[in-house]
């Protein structure tokens, strides 16, 4: 505001050195009036260098506030949350949008209070030196404004599409990158090029319309800025002539509405910012404003007895699919220290089941119970620190295979990492590495094999020292013997301890006390490998197909022949 008062005043300034020292002929007023011109425009200076600093101070602090607001939250998201939002689609809320934002607000931050303040101190002066001659301001102001109205309006809509695409074109992208190998391996680099392509091309085709919306506001400034200059040159030399109004004052009003129109533009440049910026803002709102589906009771229980587990009348339907339940009717009991396995077909609802156990997702109907208590009234840290879950797609993050065992226990030691990796029989395998514990895993585990990456994963929630382990298929890239060792080092040293096994070999939960079978989200059967041979038509197939066509079961079939075929 300081520099505004400087920046109206400096053209009064200037009147009355043309009025009163150079058209009076009187130097030392020409002095006098020279250095109050010079002393303001420094301290004008010093007040638009320190503005613009705590405007990037404000701004930055703010995109900083925003990101860490929306990662919060994403971190407290349920499996059901995670599911409304693609991944791409929150890397592009947490990176585009949020700079849009940023970018918008140092720009308003400052501009806001600078356009208003100087509109309207300009119109004041104006009105001081020559209110007939305002008039043309007004007129040209209401102009201005109505164009820039119908053109705000009209571009708005054009960015939501654009940011709608930016979520399309980073899918492209990390869908592409994550997958690469399996491209080359295909040697489908040119329709990922095309399809890229696509999406870049139409993001182009919305921006370019958008922009050029966008670039109407400056000829239509240009056009009322001429339109006024001449108007004031007209008008303003029939007042100079006829002497109510002088020299310095004309070349005022130039200034000044110069200031005024000036100050419009940037009005409605903050419009056309806020206009951008408003599809980026409800994004990024709607993450932050997200209320989890699963959060902690008011009065948690913190405590687990055992690790007993209970399905009561159990319902399932995921939110966002078609709306049919991916489990009917579980009605499972199982004791704490039992070992029971799980097998289906595809989409038979195995790892439905297993998620609810942990909760990562709520029961539609029915109840899940773990150590006798429905799993829905115990602390979350507490239940997924007593139910270890290695889930069918396992993930290594970035930094020593120490750190990453570290995510089961943050102060376990070297040797109780160690006893972990032993029992998951990854012990051997790190040793033989140059740097042993201490070797830096790339991100996501690219620099071991998946038989690897699976059994360093078994390790870490073993350090948890859990009530309830859940193997989601996590041994399918392990060979048949070591799928066995680690069976057998699990039986053995941690009996106590509940183990829900799912897999797609016979062979890796035969042993088990009891194993489920699933069947389209429905309870098949329910008992020993001997007597589901026994009482169960598909585990009898399952077994004969695995036996004659020597692969992994995915579907059973009425016919073997063909299932062999």
């Amino acid at each position: 505001m300081l520099e505004v008062v400087l920046d109206v005043l400096i053209p009064f300034v200037t009147a009355k050195l043309i009025d009163d020292g150079i058209s009076a002929g009187h130097m030392p007023s020409v002095y006098k009036y020279g250095l109050i011109m010079v002393a303001m425009a420094f301290m004008s200076m010093i007040c638009a260098i320190m503005a613009g600093r705590y405007a990037s101070y404000a701004s930055s602090g703010f995109a900083c506030n925003l990101r860490d607001a929306m990662y919060k939250n994403i971190q407290r998201f349920a499996f059901s949350d995670i599911d409304k939002y693609s991944t791409s689609g929150l890397i592009t809320r947490m990176t585009t949008d949020v700079t849009n934002l940023q970018n918008a607000y140092q720009q308003i931050i400052r501009t806001s209070v600078r356009a208003p303040f100087n509109l309207l101190s300009s119109i004041v002066m104006c009105f001081i030196i020559s209110p007939e001659l305002s008039v043309i301001f007004i007129v040209a102001s209401v102009v201005l404004a109505s164009i820039l109205a119908i053109i705000i309006s009209k571009v708005s809509k054009m960015f939501a599409l654009v940011f709608k695409q930016y979520d399309v074109l980073n899918s492209v992208v990390q869908e592409n990158v994550t997958g690469i190998r399996v491209v080359k391996a295909f040697v489908r680099e040119d329709y990922e090029k095309s399809k890229f392509w696509k999406a870049a091309k139409r993001l182009y085709d919305l921006n370019v319309k958008a922009e050029s919306l966008m670039a109407l506001n400056g000829p239509v400034m240009n056009m009322v800025v001429y339109g006024c200059i001449i108007a004031i040159s007209w008008f303003g030399a029939q007042f100079v002539v006829g002497g109510s109004l002088t020299t310095g004052q004309l070349t005022s009003l130039f200034t000044y509405v110069m200031s005024i129109l000036m100050s419009l533009m940037m009005l409605s440049m903050i419009f056309v910012t806020i206009t951008q910026s408003l599809a980026s803002g409800q994004r990024v709102a709607q993450v932050i404003n997200e209320v989890p589906d699963i959060v902690n009771p008011d009065e948690p229980v913190t405590t687990i007895a055992d690790g007993s587990i209970d399905f009561n009348k159990v319902y399932f339907a995921y939110k966002g699919g078609s709306g049919e339940y991916a489990l009917n009717n579980i009605d499972l009991h199982i004791a704490s220290g039992e070992s029971v396995g799980l097998i289906g077909g595809t989409g038979s609802g195995k790892s439905s089941l297993i998620n609810l156990v942990s909760r990562l997702y709520d029961a539609s109907k029915g109840s899940v119970m773990v150590g006798g208590k429905d799993v829905s009234t115990y602390d979350l840290t507490v239940l997924r620190d007593n139910v270890a879950v290695v889930l069918q797609k396992n993930v290594l993050f970035t930094g020593t295979i120490l750190d990453n065992l570290r995510w089961g226990d943050e102060n376990a030691t070297l040797q109780q990492c160690r006893e972990a990796c032993r029992i998951a029989c990854a012990d051997e395998f790190i040793m033989e590495m140059p740097d042993g514990y201490e070797t830096r895993i790339e991100q996501g585990g690219a620099n071991v094999s998946g038989g690897q990456r699976q059994r360093l994963c078994i390790a870490r929630a073993l350090l948890k020292q859990p009530k309830v382990m859940i193997l989601d298929d996590s041994t399918s890239a392990c060979d048949n013997a070591t799928d066995a060792r680690i069976r057998e080092a699990l039986r053995v040293h941690r009996p106590d301890m509940t183990k829900l096994i799912i897999a797609q070999r016979i062979s890796s939960i035969k042993d088990c006390d009891r194993i489920i079978v699933l069947d389209n989200g429905k309870i098949a059967g329910f008992d020993s490998h001997d007597n589901l041979l026994k009482s169960c038509n598909i585990y009898q197939e399952i077994c004969a197909i695995q036996e004659e066509a020597g692969g992994d079961f995915d579907k059973p079939h009425d016919n073997r022949k063909e299932a062999q075929l």
